[in-house]
């Protein structure tokens, strides 16, 4: 390894140390890689760039290296084997319809994924918390984009899904929210009751428990990265690109497209869009999905599943969330510059659902604003709306 990787963090060496005997093995001379940087990853893998300084073969001039932490808990499925995956399926699609980096090696035994450097692209988070509204306008349209190509170009791949996943030995796998979802259709109810002395009527139970159609194996299903929060997704010049496939599978395309509603249900990054947005970046999403499902583009059939998606993530969220401010309201994630009151944004989430549901779910609706005057009420200090991304306040 070159001299100049000293005094970096030891994680940082030790994924660099992997990648240089990975490729070495597979090029059969001596691969060196330098000049390392500490991309952060997360606290179950190291993610760091490094110049290739000595290239037997062609690799390209920078590599992405990502290594798990750890060894694999026997009795949870492995990150590792979903990632590679779902980087396997994505670098057998055209390049043009590809929505990720490709995967250069892998080494299971090591847990190492190397992978192409989409180089010092912004992430979606950097445009939505910087200074240009219009830059960040384009951005999310460029990722609704991105998100409908990449659920037309795997739609149907499922079972080369599940085979790639056999042949690295995992377990099946299904969409990660879907055990949540189902505990949270059944406890909800009691946690709102008493949590914030909302009762919920067995009308808005039944709604809700109809929108669980979606968990299931329906007609319109792709690949999903399962977390699409804002830092996960890179905005290149061919585009925004997914990153960070730990919780890779297969669901319903609606429930993706929901994001465009609650906003990035769960994300720490969770603040509202200006007026008219989400409405663009659906519109941008179904011209990508439509020749695939043409059944999507009627109106009336997508509203449909589009709101049981959006319910779905709002008694998720809640579920999730609500436990966490039952002594004091606190941010959604650990930087409060970065994230809302975890009042606040429930208390969004749940107005939005009762404003989508009023017609088709009234008791939804009625629901919806039951909850986000109780939250309003327990927490009157905390912001009463919640406040659009940071790049769009200049100009709300």
């Amino acid at each position: 390894m070159a001299r100049d990787l000293a005094g970096f963090p030891r994680p940082v060496l030790a994924a660099l140390a992997a990648g240089e005997r990975l490729l070495t093995r597979r090029a059969g001379a001596k691969v060196v890689l330098a000049d390392p940087e500490d991309l952060g990853g997360s606290d179950r893998s190291v993610v760091a760039r490094a110049r290739v300084a000595r290239n037997p073969f062609s690799l390209p001039r920078t590599l992405v290296v990502k290594h798990y932490l750890g060894d694999a808990d026997p009795d949870r499925p492995d990150p590792f084997h979903y990632e590679v995956a779902s980087c396997q399926l994505f670098t057998a699609l055209p390049a043009d319809a590809r929505p990720s980096p490709v995967l250069i090696a892998h080494d299971q035994q090591a847990r190492l994924l190397v992978l192409e450097d989409l180089g010092r692209s912004s992430t979606l988070a950097d445009k939505l918390f910087g200074p240009d509204p219009e830059s960040a306008k384009r951005c999310l349209l460029s990722w609704a984009r991105a998100l409908g190509k990449m659920q037309a170009a795997t739609a149907g791949r499922e079972n080369d899904f599940g085979a790639l996943l056999r042949r690295l030995g995992a377990r099946a796998w299904r969409d990660p929210m879907a055990e949540d979802a189902r505990v949270a259709l059944a406890e909800l109810p009691s946690m709102l009751g008493q949590d914030l002395g909302v009762s919920v009527p067995a009308a808005a139970v039944n709604e809700a428990h109809a929108t669980v159609r979606l968990l299931g194996g329906t007609r319109f299903r792709a690949f999903s990265p399962a977390d699409t929060c804002p830092d996960n997704n890179l905005v290149t010049s061919r585009g925004v690109r997914f990153v960070d496939f730990e919780w890779g599978c297969f669901r319903d395309v609606a429930l993706d497209a929901a994001y465009f509603r609650v906003p990035f249900p769960g994300c720490e990054a969770s603040f509202a869009l200006p007026a008219g947005l989400p409405e663009a970046m659906l519109e941008a999403w179904r011209n990508e999905i439509a020749p695939v499902w043409p059944d999507l583009d009627d109106h009336e059939r997508l509203e449909t599943r589009l709101l049981d998606a959006q319910l779905l993530w709002v008694w998720l969220c809640t579920w999730w969330l609500l436990p966490r401010i039952r002594v004091r309201d606190v941010p959604v994630g650990s930087d409060a510059t970065r994230s809302p009151r975890i009042s606040t944004a429930l208390a969004h989430y749940w107005r939005q659902v009762a404003r989508s549901s009023a017609e088709a779910r009234p008791a939804s609706a009625e629901l919806g604003e039951a909850v986000a005057d109780a939250l309003t009420k327990r927490f009157p200090d905390t912001p009463g709306a919640l406040p659009v991304f940071p790049a769009f306040r200049s100009v709300a």
